[in-house]
C-alpha cells in the first residue's frame, strides 16, 4: 500500500477549539506527523466542555468534542509561561514543516514564538495565524468565536427564515473557517515543493465566511440590493423548499427546476386539478405564488414519509432528499455503503464511533489511525526520541512544571 499524502509532513500544532485543531486535524488525517502542544496551564477548552450543548466533562480525556476534532494526532506538554518550555517548543518547530496558531494576534510573539522568530529558527517554516478578524486593520484585537464570525461575515443574515432572527449556525462556521486553513497550509506546501519558501498565512475567520456569501455582496455592490433570509427557497426555482411528511419532525426536500421536471412533479402528485391553474402555469408564476403552492404540496406530502416520496420523485427524475435526522443518517444504506463512519479504541473513554476520513484516494489511501491523544502521551518520543532529552533531563523537567 502507498504512503498516505502528507506522510513525511511533521505540524507543530499550537492550536485549540475548533477553528485551529480541526485544520490540524485535517492534515492529521492526510497523513501529516502533528504533535499537538498543550498545557495543564492552559487546557483546550474542548477538553473540558462543549458550547454546542453546554455540557462539562469531568476530567481532560472524556470529551468525545476533543477526540472528533483532534484524531489522529501525538501531545506533549509544555506550559509556555515558562522560557525552557518555549525553548522547547522551538525546537519542535525547527524539526516540523508547518506551524500553527490560533490565538489572537499578538499572542505568539509575547510568548516569543512569533513568526520572525520562528523563521530564524527554520526559514521554510509555513505558519498558520488564524484569528477572528486576521491580523491587520482595526479589530486585529477582537477575539472571536464562531457566532461571532458568522454574524460579522453577513452569513447569519442570509441564513434562516424570512420571518425569524438571523441563524449564527453555531460550532459549524468555526469548521469551516478550519477548512480554509488547511487549505492555505496545502497552497503553501505546494509553493515550498516548487520554490523551497514557506510563508506566513494569515486567515480571518470572518473573511472566511465572506467569502461564502460572495453572491449577495455582488448584488449590493452592483446593484443595491441586500439580501434577506429566504429559508430553502430558491431565487428561480419552485417549488423549491422543504415539506413536512408524515410522522414526528419528517421532512423532505423536493426541487423543481426545468418545466420537464414540473411536468413529472404533478404526475407523482396524480396531477392534481390545482397544478393546472393559471396562477402555476410557468416557472416565474409559481416562484410568484410559492406560499400558497407550498401550502398545497404540503397537503400531500402529509400523507407520505419521507423516504417514500424520495423514492418516487427520484424515479420521476425529481431532486428530493428526506431531511436525516442523526441515528437516521448513521443508519443509511449509502453513509454505510461508503464507510463514512468507524470505530475508534479511547485509552478513557472506550470505543467511539467518529466519522470516517471524507476523502478516497485510489493510490494514497487514509484513514482515522487512532483516538485522539490523551495529554501528554508522546512526552517520551517528542522530547526522548526527536529531541535527544534524556530521561532524567525529561523527568526533570516535569518536576519544575516546564513539561506540564
Amino acid at each position: 500500500m502507498s504512503s498516505a499524502p502528507f506522510q513525511g509532513i511533521r505540524v507543530a500544532d499550537f492550536t485549540w477549539l475548533w477553528a485551529g485543531a480541526y485544520a490540524t486535524g485535517l492534515l492529521a488525517m492526510l497523513g501529516a506527523e502533528v504533535i499537538k502542544i498543550e498545557s495543564m496551564n492552559r487546557v483546550d477548552q474542548t477538553r473540558t466542555m462543549t458550547f454546542t450543548i453546554g455540557k462539562a466533562f469531568k476530567g481532560v480525556e472524556e470529551s468525545p468534542v476533543f477526540n472528533t476534532i483532534n484524531l489522529n494526532k501525538l501531545s506533549v506538554k509544555l506550559n509556555l509561561k515558562q522560557p525552557r518550555a518555549v525553548e522547547l517548543a522551538r525546537r519542535i518547530v525547527q524539526i516540523s514543516d508547518v506551524a500553527a496558531e490560533n490565538m489572537r494576534p499578538g499572542a505568539m510573539e509575547q510568548l516569543g514564538l512569533g513568526y520572525d522568530v520562528l523563521r530564524e529558527i527554520k526559514p521554510d517554516i509555513i505558519m498558520l495565524s488564524s484569528s477572528a478578524f486576521g491580523a491587520r486593520g482595526p479589530f486585529r484585537t477582537y477575539g472571536g468565536y464562531a457566532p461571532n464570525f458568522t454574524c460579522a461575515s453577513g452569513l447569519a443574515n442570509l441564513t434562516g427564515y424570512s420571518d425569524d432572527i438571523p441563524n449564527p449556525m453555531t460550532g459549524s462556521t468555526d469548521l469551516m473557517a478550519a477548512i480554509s486553513g488547511a487549505f492555505a497550509i496545502v497552497a503553501a506546501l505546494n509553493y515550498k515543493q516548487r520554490t523551497g519558501k514557506g510563508q506566513h498565512i494569515d486567515v480571518s475567520s470572518v473573511e472566511s465566511q465572506s467569502s461564502l456569501a460572495g453572491n449577495a455582496l455582488m448584488d449590493y455592490l452592483i446593484n443595491g440590493r441586500v439580501r434577506n433570509r429566504e429559508g430553502n427557497r430558491d431565487q428561480i426555482m419552485a417549488p423549491h423548499n422543504c415539506y413536512r411528511c408524515r410522522g414526528e419532525q419528517k421532512w423532505v426536500s423536493i426541487a423543481v427546476s426545468t418545466p420537464g421536471e414540473w411536468d413529472a412533479f404533478c404526475t407523482v402528485l396524480g396531477n392534481p386539478e390545482w397544478t393546472n391553474e393559471e396562477r402555476f402555469s410557468d416557472a416565474y408564476k409559481r416562484w410568484e405564488n410559492q406560499d400558497e403552492m407550498d401550502r398545497l404540496v404540503t397537503e400531500w406530502t402529509l400523507n407520505y414519509t419521507h423516504y417514500e416520496i424520495t423514492d418516487t420523485m427520484q424515479k420521476a427524475g425529481v431532486a428530493a432528499m428526506p431531511s436525516l435526522s442523526n441515528e437516521e443518517i448513521v443508519h443509511d444504506p449509502h453513509f454505510k455503503h461508503r464507510g463514512m463512519s468507524t470505530t475508534v479504541e479511547h485509552p478513557v473513554m472506550g470505543k467511539q464511533v467518529i466519522f470516517e476520513v471524507p476523502w478516497r484516494y485510489s493510490k494514497t489511501p487514509v484513514k482515522v489511525q487512532k483516538a485522539s491523544p490523551i495529554m501528554g502521551e508522546s512526552n517520551d518520543y517528542v522530547f526522548g526520541e526527536l529531541l535527544g532529552l534524556s530521561g532524567e533531563e525529561i523527568a526533570r523537567l516535569v518536576d519544575d512544571k516546564v513539561i506540564f
